[in-house]
């Protein structure tokens, strides 16, 4: 399986980039990814993670401006594309942080609210109402589990995600660089504890006043980092056998020596 993680820059000033000439370029760094079975941007990245200011009056409806351009993007290079995530104002007017993967032909597979929202008593944790559902993918190779920034801090996520059949946790973000350590290491962490292959597409520049990560990364069931971007704006593409997790889980089956968290979903 050949994934590409789209690591675009959200800078501040960058030369009065509007929101939708971004969605134009990164439109045109998806069809670039033709052949690709999965493409993944990162979180927010109309607006920039930490542009607060800005949820609010550039929110869009969940089949708005972003969704017709990145359907139509994933259409044309034919990959399926989680397309990282947008503020989502509901019919209610709620704000929410979500996610959209749009299949090959350029359909709605899914859309994930995040659940767990940052900033403590400001930003997004009082701005952005939290997300309720856990939510899977299937594609003809793996599972795909979804997630979003903040919530990789939180590994009862990704166990109940695993219970539902995830195979590969892909985790948009805007990730700052003050705390990249901590982005690299509960990367390895979540693939290691779940033996899953997770897939982390954060954002470069600075937005809002807050260098971004980047960094970029693909690790696989046992730890290993198969692949890293670096600062700056970058396409990390590789190649992993999906079939490794099974093997992996079959070979050290410590999931199945769990004894707490086994609660139905739900309760």
């Amino acid at each position: 399986m050949r994934a590409s993680l789209i690591q675009i820059g959200v800078y501040d000033g960058k030369g009065g980039e509007s929101i939708d000439a971004r969605r134009q370029r990164v439109a045109a760094l998806v069809r670039e990814q033709a052949g690709a079975d999965l493409v993944v941007l990162p979180e927010l990245w109309t607006t920039g993670a930490f542009a607060y200011e800005s949820f609010g009056t550039q929110a869009e409806p969940l089949h708005g401006p972003t969704y017709e351009v990145m359907a139509k993007a994933a259409s044309d290079a034919g990959v399926w594309l989680h397309a990282g995530s947008i503020p989502e104002r509901d019919p209610d007017g709620l704000l929410y942080n979500t996610s959209l993967v749009f299949s090959p032909s350029g359909e709605l597979a899914a859309s994930y609210r995040k659940i767990h929202r940052f900033g403590f008593d400001k930003g997004e944790a009082v701005l952005m109402s939290a997300g309720a559902d856990v939510v899977t993918v299937r594609l003809p190779s793996t599972t795909l589990g979804l997630a979003t920034c903040y919530d990789l801090r939180f590994p009862e996520l990704f166990r109940r995600l695993v219970d539902a059949g995830a195979e590969t946790l892909v985790i948009p973000a805007g990730w700052p660089e003050r705390r990249r350590s901590h982005w690299t290491l509960l990367a390895q962490a979540r693939a290691v504890e779940n033996q899953s292959y997770v897939l982390a597409c954060g954002t470069a520049g600075t937005h809002a006043g807050v260098p971004q990560a980047g960094h970029s990364i693909v690790v696989d069931p046992w730890g290993e980092v198969l692949a890293e971007a670096g600062a700056d704006e970058e396409v990390l593409t590789v190649e992993f056998d999906p079939g490794k997790v099974g093997v992996t889980r079959d070979q050290f089956p410590a999931l199945k020596d769990r004894m707490l968290g086994l609660e139905p979903p739900g309760r």
